[in-house]
């Protein structure tokens, strides 16, 4: 065992005297120590209630005959980190869990790992430092939050980040706001769509780091809790067989991911946090396989905010086996690829069964035959940007308009609400990337006050930071290289067309070669917005998004 070498022979007495001081026994002691890494606070919704799944976890972790041994994890929220300062610090804190993970499992010498994650930057920054320690480890989520109820309609965050802009157009009562804000977050949980932390719980279920219900099983469920019992029992059957990280972040399970990534419509963020985690388990990625995955892979799901079906809904259809099982029959799944029930992908879904085609088109009636994320490249963006091409209105996928260039997102709110943004514009936010930023802020409040005043069907934005799960309309984020590394971005002028044609992943900048070297030429990088504390050392080491935007020395 791992844990012998804090644990057993003459001498580690010292430390054996320190295990008893927290009250353990000589018999636990003598049993594989397991981590229970838990996110629980009282600062995310979607955490409230992790002590709960931490409970049940350790209760299975005892059953198995192991001894669990709990310790916290920080998570931002990101809804709440939305719009001001706070948001530089969501994608940075991702580094900060992974590297925490690794300080801990070593310092103290844990046979094994249950992550016990939920939001957005958790689960990947958990997953990231899981790949990079490579002890075995499962993944149990706090599950997703369930859709609020107005007008029996369902609604989620989205809509009351859309509200805003509603008030602002004459569109929606401040009274109708603050019914909507009474209703649209219902319950702990993960926020009720497919954004970001509801994205890479799926993702984690379809790489093969957590057990067949991980991704949609609502927090609320008793059955979430019977999951953390099954996830505390299982670590320790992967801890006797070595059963480890790197055995299953493969990159054929990888392919599985991006596959269920295209067919669901995931949040763009998944495009950053694959190939991050890619990084840390030792295996290549490039975001063109966004593109060749997507070609082949139908879009079989519409859910807030491409849709009005929510996480719930893909539950009570079969949840992410069922949508693995639609695209096996087209043979679009890996189905030999190790998972952590010990079995293979093939084997976790034989009996799967799609209960509600609505929720999940059967693969031969997709909503479209392609995916729900592109990979957009051009002279505007040489190494890559992303959009989730499900979400965008069809007579925006192929747009061309004038630029109008802001430096910051907090100038171009101020431009949304004073009204000075017009129909056919291309709205450009740079200066946001990861070294920009720093920490490549999510963008959902302009693109959420744009949906509210109804501009989304007419205006494109385009950032070389990123956007929110949350986020609908032609809205292309993680524009490489970032106008802080003197990207083409940094060129951009105002009135300058832009051409975008999401159909052939192409954006470009209707500009010549000639004209743009006489930019670069006068070109100054701007000094950086944070000079001190975590994120200037963040941004002196962190690279690229269409690397991940991971931190390398």
């Amino acid at each position: 065992m791992r844990s012998n070498s804090v644990k057993m022979g003459l001498e580690r007495a010292p430390h054996r005297s320190l295990f008893k001081a927290l009250g353990l026994t000589d018999e636990e002691m003598k049993r594989p120590l397991i981590g229970i890494v838990n996110a629980k606070s009282e600062v995310v919704p979607g955490h409230m209630h992790l002590d709960k799944v931490a409970e049940a976890v350790k209760a299975g972790v005892r059953m198995a005959g192991g001894t669990p041994m709990e310790f916290p994890s920080i998570g931002v929220c990101d809804g709440i980190a939305m719009g001001h300062i706070g948001m530089h610090y969501s994608l940075p804190s991702r580094e900060l869990i992974a590297d925490s993970l690794e300080s801990m499992a070593l310092a103290q010498g844990f046979d094994g790992l249950v992550l016990i994650p939920n939001c957005d930057k958790i689960v990947p920054g958990m997953l990231m430092g899981a790949a990079r320690l490579n002890i075995p480890t499962i993944v149990i989520s706090g599950g997703p939050m369930l859709a609020g109820r107005t007008n029996g309609k369902g609604v989620s965050l989205t809509n009351m980040f859309e509200a805003v802009g509603a008030v602002q157009a004459g569109k929606m009562s401040e009274e109708e706001l603050n019914c909507l804000e009474n209703s649209a977050c219902a319950s702990c949980g993960s926020c009720s769509g497919m954004f970001t932390a509801n994205s890479m719980n799926c993702l984690t279920e379809a790489i093969g780091m957590a057990l067949p219900g991980n991704g949609t099983v609502p927090a609320v469920y008793s059955e979430r809790l019977r999951l953390g019992k099954l996830s505390g029992m299982k670590i320790m059957e992967l801890v006797e067989k070595d059963i480890k990280p790197r055995d299953i972040i493969t990159s054929d399970a990888l392919h599985n991911a991006l596959t269920v990534d295209m067919a669901l419509g995931c949040s763009t963020n998944s495009m950053l946090h694959l190939p991050a985690i890619a990084y840390e388990a030792g295996v290549h990625f490039d975001l063109d396989m966004a593109n060749n995955i997507s070609k082949k892979t139908p879009n079989l799901c519409k859910l807030a905010p491409a849709g009005n079906h929510f996480v719930e809904d893909l539950y009570h259809a079969g949840g992410i086996s069922a949508v693995m099982k639609e695209l096996s029959k087209k043979g679009l799944i890996n189905e030999t690829c190790l998972t952590v029930t010990g079995m293979t992908m093939g084997e976790n879904i034989t009996n799967a069964v799609n209960s509600n085609p609505d929720v999940i088109r059967p693969v031969d009636n997709p909503y479209s035959e392609t995916g729900g994320i592109a990979v957009l490249r051009g002279n505007l963006a040489p190494d890559g940007s992303v959009v989730k091409r499900s979400a965008v209105d069809e007579k925006m996928l192929v747009h061309e308009g004038p630029a109008r260039v802001f430096d910051s997102e907090d100038d171009v709110i101020k431009a949304i609400l004073g009204g000075e943004i017009n129909k056919g514009e291309v709205v450009v936010i740079r200066y946001e990337g990861p070294k920009g930023g720093p920490g490549m802020r999510e963008m959902l409040m302009p693109t959420s006050v744009l949906v509210g005043m109804g501009l989304d069907a007419d205006v494109a934005l385009i950032t070389d930071g990123r956007f929110s799960g949350a986020t609908r309309g032609a809205c292309i984020g993680h524009v490489s290289p970032e106008a802080a590394d003197g990207g083409p971005i940094a060129l951009v002028k105002d009135g300058d067309i832009i051409s975008i044609n999401m159909k052939e992943c192409s954006l470009n900048l209707k500009v010549s070669d000639e004209e743009l070297e006489n930019r670069r030429k006068s070109w100054v990088c701007p000094s950086p917005k944070i000079k001190t504390g975590y994120l200037a050392r963040y941004s002196k080491f962190v690279t690229s998004a269409s690397e991940g935007a991971v931190m390398k020395v």
